[in-house]
C-alpha cells in the first residue's frame, strides 16, 4: 500500500525544503537523473514532493507535467506551481497517460508512486484508514465509480471473498466475506469503524505486534475498488510507449502484489523468456528496457523517522534504443 508522500520533518542541505520528504526521495532522484531540459511526468502528484524535487533540477526549457486521480492533489498541484510555465497539470489516472496531449513528444523520466498517499489515509473522511472512523468510500477519485460500501452492499459473498483473498492476501477471506453479507442484513455498513470492528470480531487475534486484522481486507477492497493493479499494468505499458530512448521510469511499490507486476514488465522487456530445448531458438526479441539495479529500499535512517517507508520497494529501468 502506498504512503508515497510519507513524510519526514528534515530534509538535506540544498534540497527541499523542511515541508517534507516523501518516500526514497533520494534514491527517486537519482534514478531519474533528471536533466535540465527534459521532460518529466509525475503519474502520482499526491502532495508532490517528488515533483518538487524534480522541478528543482529542471531548467528554464525543461517540463515537469504532474497527473493524479483525486481532486484535491490537483489543487494542491495548481496552488503549488501556479504561474511557472514549465508545469502542466491533468486530472486523470496514470494509466491513460499516453493519451494526454502533452505527452505525445516523449518523455525523459516517469515517476510513479502507488497506492494511498498519506493525505489521504490520514483525513478520516476519505475513508481509507481503519484507524479513524469515517465514511467507507476509498476511492481515490471521489467522483468516479462505486464507494466501498456501495460495493459491499451489493456484492456477493463470493466476490467479495475474492477480493480479500486476492487484492489482500487475506486468509481469513471466507469467514470474513460471510461475517460481511450476514451484517448487511442487519445493518448497513457505511463506516471503516463498523467493517474494522465486524473484521476484528471474526478474524482470530494473533501475538501482541501482529498488525492490524482489519489491514488486509482494507487493503484488498481499496485495490478493487480503485482498480489499482489493471491501472498499474496499463500504466506500464503507455509508460514504456511515451519515454524516449534512455528515459527512466522509476516506480515505487507498497506491497508484493504490485511490486510482482513492475518486476515482471522490466524483466519481459529486458531478458528474452527462457528458451525451450525441444523448439527452435528464437532470435527475435529485442530488448526495449535495461534494469538499473534491483529493488531498492528505504535506508534505516529513513524507516526508523518515517515507518510507512519500511514497505517501499523502488524498481528503476531505462528505455533502450531500438534499432531497425
Amino acid at each position: 500500500m502506498r504512503q508515497g508522500d510519507g513524510t519526514r520533518q528534515s530534509a538535506p542541505a540544498g534540497h527541499l525544503p523542511p515541508l517534507h520528504l516523501p518516500v526514497m526521495y533520494a534514491q527517486v532522484m537519482e534514478g531519474l537523473q533528471v536533466k535540465a531540459n527534459g521532460c518529466y511526468l509525475d503519474g502520482t502528484f499526491g502532495r508532490g514532493g517528488h515533483a518538487r524535487g524534480v522541478l528543482q533540477q529542471l531548467g528554464p526549457g525543461g517540463r515537469l507535467l504532474l497527473m493524479d486521480k483525486d481532486p484535491e492533489a490537483i489543487t494542491h498541484a495548481g496552488q503549488m506551481f501556479a504561474g511557472d510555465t514549465r508545469v502542466a497539470i491533468h486530472r486523470g489516472s496514470f494509466a491513460d497517460l499516453a493519451r494526454w496531449q502533452q505527452t505525445a513528444a516523449g518523455l525523459d523520466g516517469i515517476l510513479l508512486d502507488l497506492g494511498v498517499s498519506s493525505p489521504q489515509l490520514d483525513v478520516a473522511e476519505r475513508g481509507f484508514s481503519f484507524g479513524k472512523d469515517g465514511p467507507l468510500d476509498m476511492r481515490m477519485d471521489p467522483d468516479s465509480g462505486q464507494s466501498a460500501a456501495q460495493w459491499l452492499a451489493s456484492a456477493d459473498e463470493g466476490e467479495i471473498a475474492d477480493v480479500l483473498w486476492t487484492y489482500g492476501e487475506e486468509r481469513m477471506s471466507r469467514r470474513i466475506a460471510r461475517a460481511i453479507v450476514a451484517r448487511r442484513q442487519e445493518q448497513a455498513l457505511t463506516r471503516t469503524a463498523q467493517l474494522a470492528e465486524l473484521i476484528a470480531s471474526v478474524v482470530p487475534r494473533g501475538k501482541k505486534h501482529d498488525i492490524n486484522p482489519a489491514t488486509r481486507s482494507f487493503q484488498g477492497i481499496r485495490i478493487h475498488i480503485n482498480r489499482e493493479l489493471a491501472d498499474l499494468e496499463a500504466g506500464l505499458d503507455a509508460a514504456l510507449a511515451r519515454l524516449k530512448p534512455g528515459g527512466r521510469l522509476a516506480v515505487i511499490s507498497f506491497h508484493s502484489l504490485e511490486d510482482r507486476i513492475v518486476k515482471r514488465f522490466i524483466s519481459s522487456h529486458a531478458k528474452a523468456p527462457p528458451g525451450n530445448r525441444r523448439l527452435p531458438e528464437d532470435t527475435s526479441f529485442v530488448p526495449a528496457l535495461k534494469a538499473i539495479g534491483g529493488a531498492q529500499r528505504a535506508e534505516p535512517e529513513e524507516t526508523a523517522s518515517n515507518p510507512r517507508a519500511r514497505s517501499a520497494v523502488l524498481r528503476v529501468a531505462e528505455k533502450l534504443e531500438v534499432v531497425a
